[in-house]
């Protein structure tokens, strides 16, 4: 919010004067919402999305050139995801773009609270109306440090990796939930040596020999190409899944979403591969 604890308290307390009644109530250390204050929670949400609205209406008379593109992406996609949207401003003069990075959690919040116009993830909720279009592959690899005991073996069987120690993803994560599809069975018997919520400490962690790791291919590219890591040759690997771009069903996209959803549609795994500096081969 970029404002100081006490400029938040003093807001809060000009908020609960015009209200005329106590919006929140302290209990220890946590703070709760009283009834009033859930009654007003909810008109100013109800406010901020018209707020929205009107953006997005007035976004429809400005076409795709003078539009603003919000793209919400996973961590994952950091690592190539802005030089996507530079080869599209690129193509489109006067696009103004917005692009937020989150974990699984956060970005599904930007999709339910209509913060963002569209999401870019590994797998596409469940649990809400979304439409779903995959538009480029996302493979996943086990990776180990070049001095690795398994690292110069070939065709490891899965069950294996069982007695090596992993460094992991929380869980929630997209990785997470992708690596339960690529192990099945098989993941009740890993040895969680280490849950990480950051893919850059779990790729140190892996480089200063803690453990073997199940990452996105494109989160480890640079560090296969330069040898601090290696990815280890594991029956059923790489684990092959898409990337997804995904709205609201309902949600009305703006001009310049609808072209940068084509764009990715149409461009978006040619482009993804250029940035890859490592490219798995398909499993057998």
């Amino acid at each position: 919010m970029y404002l100081t604890q006490p400029a938040v308290s003093t807001q809060v307390k000009k908020l609960e004067e015009h209200a005329g009644l106590p919006l929140f109530e302290q209990l220890g250390k946590k703070i709760y919402l009283m009834p009033a204050g859930i009654e007003m929670l909810h008109a100013s949400r109800l406010i901020i999305q018209q707020f929205h609205d009107a953006e997005a209406a007035m976004t429809q008379f400005r076409g795709v050139s003078g539009g603003k593109l919000n793209v919400a992406v996973i961590s994952a996609g950091d690592y190539f995801f802005l030089r996507l949207m530079v080869e599209f401003a690129g193509r489109h003069q006067g696009v103004t773009l917005n692009l937020a990075v989150h974990n699984r959690e956060k970005l599904l919040g930007q999709l339910a609270d209509n913060l963002t116009d569209l999401a870019v993830m590994a797998r596409p909720p469940h649990d809400m109306e979304t439409v779903n279009e995959p538009f480029a592959p996302h493979p996943y690899v086990i990776v180990a440090a070049p001095g690795h005991p398994l690292a110069s073996k070939k065709r490891i069987p899965i069950a294996r990796l069982a007695r090596q120690p992993f460094v992991m993803r929380k869980k929630g994560s997209d990785t997470r939930h992708s690596m339960e599809d690529g192990f099945g069975r098989h993941l009740a018997d890993i040895n969680i040596a280490m849950e990480i919520k950051s893919t850059e400490t779990i790729k140190q962690a892996v480089i200063a020999g803690m453990g073997i790791s199940f990452l996105s291919a494109h989160t480890v590219s640079r560090e296969l190409q330069s040898g601090s890591l290696t990815v280890l040759d594991v029956q059923g690997f790489p684990l092959m899944l898409n990337w997804y771009v995904v709205h609201r069903k309902n949600k009305r996209l703006p001009p310049v979403a609808q072209a940068f959803q084509s764009f990715l549609m149409s461009n978006g795994a040619a482009l993804i591969e250029q940035t890859l500096e490592y490219r798995p081969k398909r499993a057998k």
